[in-house]
C-alpha cells in the first residue's frame, strides 16, 4: 500500500503555488490491493522554508485515525509567501505501515493587504468605434544585478490580463483573473517565472483587455462598465537573486504604455486584430518604450484580494476541422462536428490589409449560420493580414460554436485548408472524476452531451449558455445540475469560491435577497427573490457536502442560508410565499415559446414546495454543525411549512397545475405528501406518465425528479421507457437532430430543422442534464452513502433495453467502479471500493444489503426482467 495524490484544501496539484488559506488542510489517498484496508494512524512531517537538507530536521506530527480526506493543518500558520513541503505515511490492519509519500509543496500568496507594495496603474480610456475599451500594452524595464534564485509575479487586473517577461507568455491561464464579484472579490495569480528573468536588462509586459470587468455584460445591448470604465493592472514581481539579495519591481507611475494590434475586444462581439499595428517584441528589451504613453495611478482596490478556490480557466483540447461546406448563398462555413466553447487558433497568408472575418453559431438553419439565437451579440472575429504568414488566435473573448462562417480567406477560392484554422476548447480545468458508459449508444452520446455542456458552462463561473448575449451565473441552472456536475469533475474549489461571492452579494447588497444571476450585473432586474433559483443558496452547499464531505462549506454558507430563509424570502404572514412572479417549471415543453414561465404546474406551488424543502434541509444543515438548537428550530419549521402546503395545495381547493408531471414529482421527491396519500400519488404519476406516452412533459425543476420518484417508487421500467425516447420533447429527440450539447429547450430546434422561434434558444445548456445524477446512481449504480463517498453506495438498477453498463469515480479515496451484465437470467456484477472506505451493495430483487470493505468484489444472482416496453394502463 502507497500514499499518493497529495492535495491541500481543494487545490488541485497544479494550483499548489499562491494558495490562499494560511492552515491549509491535507488531502491522500492510499491505493494498492490489500482488502478490507483501513487506515487506523497516520503520520505527516512537514519542512517549513526554503530546500531542506535533511528530513531530520523536519516537524513530525502522529495521530491515531481513519481520517485522510481534509484532516487539519497540524503545524503552525503559513505567513505570506511560505513555502512548505509535506509527506504523508499511513498504518493500516496488522500495523503495516506505507513508505512515505513523494513531496507535496505547498506555497501561500500574499496573505495580507500590506504585503502588496504595487499600485494599480490604468491607461486613458479609449474608446473604439463599437464603444467598447480598446485593449492595451502596459511595460516596464529594470535592471537585476545577479543571476536569479526564483521569481514570483503576483498579478491581477481591472479587466482581462496575459503577461509576459522578456517576451514569452506567463503561466497557461486564458481569461485571467476569471470573473468574480469584483466588487467584493479581485482573484489575483501566482506564478514562478524564475526560469524566464536573467542577469541584466528585463522587460516585464501586460496586455488588458475589458473581459467581464469594464466590458458589454447583459441582453440589453448597452450594459458597460459595471464595475469600472478604465483598464488597469496590478503587478508585483519579486526576485531573489543568487547572492540572496532581493529585488522588488512592482506597477507604479514608472510604467509605460501603448496600443497594440488588438484594435478591438468584447466577450460577446469578438476580437479583431490589425497585424499591421504589431510591435514586434514590445515586452522585451529591443523595443525602446520612450514615447509611449504614462500610466496614470489609480485608488487600491476596496476588494479583498483573494487567491482563487477552484482552478483557472485554461486550453484543454484542441478539434480539428471536420468538414468545410458550402452554404447556398456560397459562404464557406466550417464544420467542427462538435458545439464546443472556446476560440479559432488561425494561420494565415495573403495580402496586406485583407481582412478575413470569422462568424461563430451553434447550428446551421436552411444551410446557413444560425445567428438569431445570439440576439445582440455579433461572436464574430476578424483578422487584418500584415506583411508576414501570422499564427493568430483570440485572446479576451470566447465563443460558444461547432460553425464558423469565413469571409475573405486570402486562397484557395476563399477556402482555408483544413490544417489552417482549428478550434480552441477552453474552460475552469476541473480534474475529470467521472465516467458512464452502456450497452445503448444514444445515452452514452446523451452522457457526452452533459458532459460536453458542463464544459462549455464552467467558464470562470457556472454559467447558463456560453453563445448570447448572457453567459451569467444563473443560480436555478446550477441548482439542478450540481449533483451531476460534482459526478462528472471535481467542483469544490470552483463552486465554493462561486457560492462565497453568493453570500457576500446577498448578505451586504441585497439584504438577505439570493440574486438570480452571481455575480450580479443589474441588480435592479436580476436581485428579486424567486423560488428554485434563491434556493440554490441552501441547496448548492448541501450537494457539494454529499460530493465532498466537507462541513466546512456548510458553515461557510449557513449564515447566507439564514439570511435567505429569515430576510430574503417574500413570505405572507403564515409562511409560505406570497404571490409574486416565479420562474415556476422553467421552460416546461408546453410552455409557449415567448412565455416560458407559462407551464402546467402551479408556479406558487413549485415555490412552496421548494420551500418545504429548504427549510428541512438547513435543520440538516445545522445539525451537521453541531448546532442543536437551530436545528430543532429548522425541523419544527420545516414540519410547519409541510402542514401549509398540505392543507394549501393537496384538499380539494388545490389549484390547476398541482397534480402535473413536475408537481408529483416535486410532492413524492421532497416528502410532502401524508403516507396515506404516496400510493395514490404515485400511481397518479404513473398514469401521467403514460398519458404523456412516456414524453418528458418537465421543465428545469422536474427534469432532475421524475426519474429518481419513480425508481424509487419500484417503476423503474417507466423511468428506462422515458430515458430512451427518440419524440419530441425527450433526451433523445436533440440527439436524432444531431445535438452534441444539451439544450436549453427540448426543441430547440423544431422537427423540420428551424430553430425554435422563442428569443431564449440555446444549444449548449446544462440544465436539462441534470438527468446525469440518474444515470450515474441508477443506471450505473454508484452513489455516496455517506457524505464525501466515505461509505459507497452500489445499487444498479437495469432496465430497459440495457443489457450492461459501466460507471467509475474517481473520489476523495480513491477509484471508484461499478460493472454490470445481464447474461440470460443471471445478473453479474464487479464492484471496486477504495482502500479506508467501504460499500454498501444492493442487487436486483435483493431485500438485504451487502457491506463490504476495500477491494473488488463480484457477484451473480437469478435475475427475471420486467416485461419492456411497459404496459399500458
Amino acid at each position: 500500500m502507497e500514499v499518493e495524490s497529495i492535495t491541500f484544501e481543494h487545490h488541485q496539484k497544479e494550483e499548489n503555488l499562491g494558495i490562499g488559506e494560511s492552515n491549509p488542510r491535507i488531502s491522500w489517498k492510499v491505493v494498492g490491493d490489500s482488502p478490507n484496508w483501513v487506515q487506523t494512524s497516520y503520520e505527516i512531517r512537514i519542512l517549513r522554508g526554503g530546500a531542506p537538507s535533511s528530513w531530520d530536521n523536519a516537524e513530525y506530527y502522529k495521530f491515531e485515525s481513519s481520517d485522510s480526506v481534509l484532516v487539519p493543518w497540524p503545524s503552525t500558520p503559513l505567513q505570506s509567501r511560505e513555502e512548505a513541503r509535506v509527506q504523508v505515511r499511513a498504518t493500516g490492519a496488522k500495523s503495516a505501515t506505507t513508505n512515505w509519500s513523494r513531496v507535496a509543496r505547498i506555497e501561500a500568496g500574499l496573505l495580507k493587504r500590506e504585503d502588496w507594495t504595487a499600485q494599480m496603474i490604468a491607461t486613458e480610456q479609449v474608446v473604439t468605434s463599437a464603444g467598447n475599451l480598446r485593449p492595451t500594452y502596459f511595460r516596464k524595464s529594470f535592471e537585476l544585478a545577479d543571476d536569479i534564485a526564483q521569481a514570483k509575479l503576483y498579478i491581477t487586473c481591472h479587466g482581462l490580463y496575459e503577461a509576459f517577461i522578456n517576451g514569452a507568455k506567463v503561466g497557461d491561464h486564458v481569461m485571467a483573473p476569471g470573473w468574480t464579484s469584483y466588487k467584493h472579490h479581485l482573484s489575483y495569480q501566482t506564478y514562478d517565472v524564475s526560469e524566464l528573468l536573467k542577469r541584466g536588462t528585463n522587460v516585464i509586459g501586460v496586455e488588458v483587455g475589458e473581459g467581464w470587468y469594464c466590458g458589454r455584460i447583459g441582453w440589453d445591448g448597452n450594459n458597460r462598465y459595471v464595475y469600472a470604465d478604465r483598464l488597469a493592472v496590478l503587478a508585483q514581481l519579486e526576485v531573489t537573486l543568487k547572492d540572496e539579495k532581493k529585488a522588488t519591481i512592482v506597477s507604479d507611475e514608472t510604467w509605460k504604455t501603448s496600443g497594440g494590434p488588438t484594435v478591438s475586444s468584447e466577450i460577446y462581439d469578438g476580437e479583431e486584430y490589425d497585424a499591421a499595428l504589431e510591435i514586434p517584441g514590445w515586452s522585451t528589451a529591443s523595443v525602446d518604450a520612450d514615447k509611449w504613453s504614462s500610466v496614470t495611478k489609480i485608488d487600491f482596490p476596496t476588494a479583498k484580494l483573494q487567491a482563487a478556490e477552484g482552478p483557472p480557466v485554461r486550453v484543454t483540447e484542441i478539434v480539428k476541422i471536420q468538414e468545410i461546406i458550402r452554404s447556398p448563398s456560397g459562404k464557406v462555413i466550417l464544420d467542427f462536428g462538435q458545439n464546443l466553447v472556446g476560440r479559432l487558433r488561425v494561420r494565415a497568408s495573403g495580402p496586406k490589409g485583407q481582412k478575413i472575418v470569422f462568424t461563430h453559431t451553434e447550428v446551421l438553419e436552411k444551410g446557413e449560420i444560425g445567428t438569431r439565437p445570439l440576439r445582440n451579440c455579433k461572436q464574430k472575429d476578424a483578422l487584418t493580414l500584415g506583411s508576414k504568414t501570422i499564427a493568430w488566435e483570440p485572446k479576451f473573448t470566447f465563443h460558444g460554436f461547432r460553425y464558423v462562417q469565413v469571409e475573405n480567406w486570402p486562397s484557395n477560392h476563399g477556402e482555408p485548408l483544413l490544417s489552417d484554422i482549428e478550434a480552441v476548447v477552453i474552460h475552469t480545468d476541473m480534474k475529470q472524476t467521472g465516467w458512464f458508459k452502456c450497452s445503448e449508444p444514444m445515452v452514452n452520446k446523451l452522457h457526452e452531451n452533459i458532459r460536453w455542456g458542463m464544459r462549455g458552462n464552467f467558464v470562470s463561473i457556472p454559467t447558463d449558455c456560453p453563445q448570447r448575449d448572457e453567459r451569467l451565473g444563473w443560480t436555478g441552472d446550477i441548482q439542478v445540475f450540481s449533483p451531476t456536475a460534482s459526478f462528472l469533475y471535481n467542483t469544490s474549489g470552483m463552486l465554493s469560491g462561486w457560492l462565497k461571492d453568493l453570500a457576500v452579494e446577498q448578505i451586504k447588497d441585497f439584504n438577505g435577497v439570493v440574486p438570480l444571476v452571481v455575480p450580479v450585473i443589474k441588480p435592479g432586474e436580476l436581485a428579486f427573490p424567486r423560488a428554485a433559483w434563491s434556493d440554490a443558496a441552501i441547496i448548492v452547499p448541501w450537494d457539494l457536502y454529499q460530493a465532498f464531505g466537507d462541513s466546512q462549506i456548510l458553515l461557510d454558507q449557513y449564515e447566507s442560508m439564514k439570511q435567505w430563509l429569515e430576510k430574503g424570502l417574500d413570505r405572507q404572514p403564515n409562511g409560505l410565499w406570497k404571490s409574486v412572479f416565479q420562474y415556476g417549471d422553467w421552460l416546461d415543453p408546453d410552455a409557449p415559446p415567448d412565455a416560458p414561465d407559462r407551464g402546467k404546474t402551479d408556479a406558487q406551488f413549485v415555490a412552496n414546495a421548494y420551500l418545504a424543502h429548504i427549510t428541512y434541509l438547513i435543520s440538516r444543515v445545522a445539525g451537521v454543525l453541531d448546532l442543536t438548537g437551530d436545528a430543532k428550530y429548522w425541523a419544527s419549521e420545516a414540519e410547519r411549512i409541510k402542514k401549509l402546503f398540505q392543507d394549501e395545495y393537496l384538499s380539494s381547493k388545490k389549484p390547476q397545475g398541482s397534480d402535473s408531471m413536475t408537481a408529483m414529482s416535486l410532492a413524492l421527491a421532497y416528502n410532502l405528501l401524508p403516507a396515506g396519500q404516496v400510493s395514490s400519488a404515485t400511481k397518479h404519476l404513473e398514469q401521467v406518465v403514460h398519458s404523456s406516452k412516456f414524453k418528458i412533459s418537465t421543465g428545469f425543476v422536474g427534469t432532475p425528479l421524475i426519474l429518481p420518484v419513480l425508481t424509487d417508487a419500484g417503476k423503474t421500467q417507466l423511468a428506462y421507457r422515458m430515458l430512451l425516447e427518440k419524440e419530441c420533447p425527450s433526451w433523445f429527440y436533440p440527439i436524432t437532430m444531431g445535438a452534441t450539447t444539451m439544450w436549453e429547450r427540448w426543441d430547440s430546434m423544431l422537427p423540420d430543422g428551424s430553430i425554435n422561434p422563442g428569443s431564449m434558444t440555446s444549444f449548449n445548456h446544462y440544465a436539462l442534464g441534470s438527468v446525469g445524477a440518474w444515470l450515474h446512481a441508477t443506471v450505473g449504480g454508484i452513489s455516496p452513502a455517506t457524505p464525501g463517498w466515505k461509505v459507497v453506495r452500489f445499487e444498479p438498477v437495469p432496465g430497459g433495453t440495457i443489457d450492461w453498463a459501466k460507471a467509475r469515480f474517481e473520489g476523495p479515496y480513491g477509484e471508484v467502479k461499478c460493472e454490470w451484465e445481464v447474461k440470460g437470467k443471471t445478473f453479474v456484477v464487479k464492484v471496486t471500493v477504495p482502500p479506508n472506505s467501504t460499500g454498501l451493495i444492493k442487487l436486483p430483487g435483493a431485500k438485504k444489503v451487502i457491506g463490504v470493505g476495500s477491494g473488488t468484489h463480484e457477484y451473480a444472482v437469478e435475475y427475471t426482467p420486467e416485461p419492456w416496453p411497459p404496459k399500458a394502463i
